[in-house]
Formats: structure tokens, C-alpha cells, sequence
């Protein structure tokens, strides 16, 4: 950001799309703490930060786009105590809801990168998938550059509020992974026990 301004925040955040551990509660507030500080423009902060979004969220609808249903369906098959019915479902559902699903998935620490595989697999018209993802991005994003720019010096304090947020979707995610999998190991047990019946 030093160097390349609200180009390089731009940067920053598509990277943190690709690569979710760089996080993008630390970069924003940074960058509107740096705006705030006359270093850049606020609103080519807002800017660059979104179409960095979208780019990001563009090459992650690239690879679902390119690894298509058949891939996927193959994957499943192969992967311990998932159903292809898993899969089927999961596209039904996102078939129903994908729109909200992308809208709203831009504003949920973790899923904000992951939620663009899916629509890419599912071909989620690019235009709808672009727009959607372009308005998450911007509330997003505005909400913490302006956290930052409005904190100032403190911009830090973002950070360890939003990483309770973060520990909070893990801990639910870690929480429905451990009940699929206790759902499917029982199935697989009562699937055993009636066979030898």
C-alpha cells in the first residue's frame, strides 16, 4: 500500500480472496487508517478494494467453472463418507438460494472466498455472479475501511473484534463437520448391522 497506494490495497484484497489466510479485516481497516492519514484517497480505496474483491471472486468462479459438475461428481465418489446424493443436494439447494448465497456470502469471514467455487461449478450466470458479488464486496469492504478510518490509530481494535467473529464461524463449521461425519459413521454402522441380519 506504501508503494502502490489504492492499487496495491486493490492487490491485497484480491490476493486475500485466492488466499484466505491473509485477511482481509486486517488489510481494509489498514488501508482506511492510511486514507485517513492523507496517503491515499478514500474513495480510490473503496474502489480498488471492491474491483479487487471481484477480481478475486473471478478467478476463484474460474477454477469451479473449469473443474464443472462431472469433476466434482468424480471427487465426491472418491472422498471417505460422502454421498454423490451429498452433492445433489448441495446443488439443489444452491439452485434455490445461490443468489442470496453469493450476496451474503461476501460478508462471512472464510466462506467470503470459498462461496465463488460453487457458483463457478454450477455456472451461475457470470453477469448476476459478478453484480452480487460487486454489491457484498463494497458493503464489506466499506464497513471496515471506514472502521479504520474513523479509528485511526487504534484501526488494530477491527481486528480483535472481527477475529471473535471469524473463531465463531470456524467453531460452527468445525461443528457441523464433526456431526456429518458422526451422522454418516452411524448410517455406515446400522448399514453393516442389517446386512448381517
Amino acid at each position: 500500500m506504501e508503494s502502490l497506494g489504492a492499487l496495491g490495497a486493490g492487490i491485497a484484497i484480491a490476493l486475500e480472496n485466492l488466499f484466505p489466510p491473509l485477511p482481509s479485516e486486517v488489510i481494509l481497516p489498514l488501508a482506511g487508517f492510511t486514507a485517513s492519514k492523507g496517503s491515499m484517497d478514500l474513495l480510490d480505496v473503496l474502489i480498488f478494494t471492491t474491483l479487487g474483491s471481484v477480481v478475486g471472486a473471478l478467478a476463484l468462479y474460474g477454477v469451479g467453472a473449469l473443474l464443472g459438475r462431472e469433476r466434482t461428481l468424480a471427487i465426491a465418489a472418491k472422498l471417505p463418507l460422502v454421498k454423490i446424493s451429498d452433492i445433489e443436494k448441495t446443488e439443489a439447494w444452491f439452485q434455490r438460494h445461490g443468489r442470496k448465497t453469493v450476496f451474503f456470502g461476501r460478508m462471512i469471514p472464510i466462506f467470503r472466498s470459498l462461496i465463488s467455487v460453487p457458483a463457478g461449478v454450477e455456472r451461475m450466470p457470470l453477469l448476476s455472479f459478478t453484480l452480487l458479488t460487486t454489491a457484498g464486496s463494497l458493503i464489506w469492504n466499506t464497513i471496515f475501511v471506514m472502521a479504520g478510518y474513523l479509528l485511526g490509530e487504534n484501526w488494530e481494535l477491527v481486528e480483535t473484534y472481527v477475529g471473535v467473529g471469524t473463531n465463531v464461524v470456524i467453531a460452527i463449521v468445525v461443528l457441523a463437520v464433526v456431526v456429518f461425519v458422526g451422522v454418516r459413521l452411524a448410517e455406515r454402522r446400522k448399514g453393516r448391522h442389517g446386512s448381517r441380519r
